[in-house]
Order: C-alpha cells, then sequence, then structure tokens
C-alpha cells in the first residue's frame, strides 16, 4: 500500500486549520527539486573519453544514488556482496590480495577482479572485452551465479520497498519510478566518476614536482621497454594481448577467443592501466602474479613463445637488473594515494 504523507494547510475561511493527505509519489512529483548538473572533468593531457554522457548527464543526485548503489549489499543475494565487496577503493577499487574474488556460497570468480578508474575512457569492458557499454556491465556481477548470484526482478523489487530509495530516485530522475535502466544509469554515473590522475607522475606532467634521479631512469626504461602497450596518460592502449602466460589449468581461460571465436584471439587479455599498479597485487587476468618485480621478471625470462603471442614479447625484454630497479621506482610515482582516500567515492553513511 501506498504510504501517505500528511500536509497541515492553514486557510481563513472561518474554522481555520484543515489536513488532507496525499501520496508519497505525487508529493515527490509535485516538489522535486531539478537534479543538480555535475561536470566531467577530463584531466589535463587526457583524451575525451569513451563513455558517452550526453545519453546518461552527470547530476549529483544520481551519482549519490549510484555510490549508495554500489555499496548495497542487496544488490546480491544474501546480501553479503555489493559492488565494493570486489572493488575495494584502498585497492583502487579492485580486490586485495586475493587472485580470486569471493562470491555467493563461498565460490569464487573466474578472473582477477579489474581495478575500477578511469573506465570513462575504456572502449570495453572485462579482461576480453566482453562488454562495451557501461551501463550494461552490472549486469554481469549481478547475475552471475558465483558472484553475486541475484536477478534483476528481485534486486528492484527490494529497491521499491526502501522508502529512501524511493526518494534516491525522485531527485536523480524527477519521479519516484525505479527500474533497472535508471538502477544502471546511476551506477554508471558513479563508476565514470572514478578517475585516478593526481599521481606523483601526474604532478611532474603538470610542473608541480619533479622526479627523483632514480624515478628519471626508470622512466626511460618505461618509455622504450613498456609504453608501446602502456600509453601514456592512460598507461593502457586498450587493446588484446598475448603476453606470453601459459594456460591456467584450473580455470582454462582463453580470453578474447571466447568472445569472437576467433582461434587468432586465443589467450589475448585486455591490456591493463599501470596505473596505481602497487595497489592492484595480485596481477594478470588470473592473478598469478604477486609482486610487480614478479611481472617485469615474467617478461625479462619466462614469457612462452606461441602461436598468437604478441610480437613486442617474443625475444622477451632486455632488461638489466639496473634498470628494473629504477622502473620499479617509475612505477611507484603512479599511486594516486588522493583517490583511494577521496571521500566521495567511499560508502556512504547509513
Amino acid at each position: 500500500m501506498m504510504r501517505k504523507i500528511i500536509i497541515a494547510i492553514c486557510v481563513f475561511l472561518g474554522a481555520g486549520l484543515f489536513t488532507f493527505q496525499i501520496s508519497e509519489k505525487e508529493f515527490f512529483s509535485r516538489h522535486a527539486l531539478s537534479a543538480t548538473p555535475m561536470k566531467f572533468k577530463i584531466p589535463k593531457g587526457f583524451p575525451g573519453p569513451q563513455y558517452k554522457f550526453e545519453n546518461n548527464p552527470l547530476t549529483v543526485e544520481g551519482f549519490e544514488l549510484g555510490r549508495k548503489l554500489f555499496y548495497d549489499g542487496r544488490l546480491s543475494k544474501d546480501g553479503n556482496f555489493p559492488c565494493a565487496s570486489c572493488h575495494q577503493q584502498f585497492a583502487a577499487f579492485a580486490t586485495f590480495d586475493h587472485a580470486l574474488s569471493h562470491g555467493f556460497k563461498d565460490q569464487f570468480t573466474t578472473r582477477n577482479a579489474p581495478a575500477l578508474f578511469n573506465v570513462a575512457w575504456m572502449k570495453e569492458l572485462h579482461w576480453d572485452g566482453g562488454i562495451n557499454n557501461l551501463e550494461v556491465q552490472p549486469l554481469a556481477p549481478i547475475t552471475a551465479g558465483n558472484e553475486m548470484a541475484e536477478n534483476i526482478d528481485t534486486v528492484i523489487a527490494k529497491l521499491k520497498a526502501d522508502p529512501g530509495y524511493r526518494r534516491m530516485f525522485t531527485r536523480a530522475f524527477g519521479d519516484g519510478r525505479i527500474n533497472s535502466q535508471r538502477m544502471l544509469k546511476a551506477l554508471a554515473q558513479f563508476v565514470a566518476m572514478l578517475v585516478s590522475a593526481n599521481s606523483k607522475y601526474d604532478k611532474v606532467q603538470r610542473g608541480e614536482a619533479v622526479f627523483s634521479p632514480s624515478e628519471q631512469l626508470g622512466y626511460a626504461v618505461f618509455r622504450s621497454k613498456c609504453a608501446a602497450c602502456h600509453k601514456e596518460p592512460l598507461f593502457t592502449d586498450d587493446s588484446y594481448r598475448n603476453t606470453g602466460l601459459t594456460v591456467n589449468g584450473r580455470i582454462n581461460d582463453y580470453g578474447r577467443m571466447a568472445i569472437t571465436g576467433n582461434p587468432n584471439d586465443s589467450l589475448k587479455f585486455k591490456v591493463p592501466s599501470l596505473r596505481n599498479v602497487y595497489l592492484t597485487f595480485p596481477y594478470g587476468h588470473d592473478g598469478r602474479f604477486y609482486s610487480v618485480g614478479a611481472v617485469v621478471d615474467h617478461y625479462r625470462f619466462h614469457v612462452v613463445n606461441g602461436p598468437t603471442t604478441d610480437s613486442l614479447l617474443r625475444n622477451k625484454l632486455n632488461i638489466s637488473d639496473d634498470e628494473r630497479f629504477n622502473l620499479l621506482l617509475f612505477l611507484r610515482t603512479l599511486t594516486d594515494s588522493g583517490f583511494i582516500s577521496n571521500k566521495r567515492f567511499s560508502a556512504p553513511p547509513p
């Protein structure tokens, strides 16, 4: 039954004070304020985003609704697995210290959770690029039986039963109608705003800081040995490459080929951004590497050549011990400590 709101009106028709009742939905539709526009700021040196904000205009109210949804366990079947359970802010919105993430009934995901930052610049999402729209992406983890294990109709029913959500949807969209499209648009607004662009590297580029001598040497190593795939300023070229990894026999994941059906895409996975790399361990689509140094050593010594191994890696990377040391110091300059402590992106008050 629709809740009623009592409104007291003072009139001077002889009798004095009268009251009447209107429904909550009608009240908010009459009195909803226009949502407050929010600007998406493109950091200096960044290209234009891939995400089409004109189809989902950013507002303060939409962002806050998306933030609440992102941290709400009710989007999962048992209430224990919000989006934030796999995407933790202190880990740059990756999963801290776990190769695979935990899901419903102690199951595990089949891939290492990618960090969620600068996704507005991504053409495709997931390690295999199987999703090409940020607004659709949450459907995959919400409905996956080994992740959040819920169905959308049930999620929407939970939200409709919550008066707080009815108010938030009204403020964000002008009325209290709650549906999957609006839920997904709100989540997209929050995730699209997770921009990381204020590391020491960025400050150096803006002339606000300087690299140490070792960091500068490491930057030179990076530009000569790594930048072809990890293109500045996003530190990824958003491509799919076979980096010479053997097949993980536990998950038998062949990457991009599962999406395209093309054998030439076998064992190709998306090139991840190196921003915040020291926060997002373990590394690789299956989390097999537990240190940045181990990843570098893979490229130095352990690349396995196969039919689709990337041509840039077939002869491994010629990185000396001294270059490795300096490279690792440079990669630390990509840590954006302000991003992981920004309270705008933290769980909202209960």
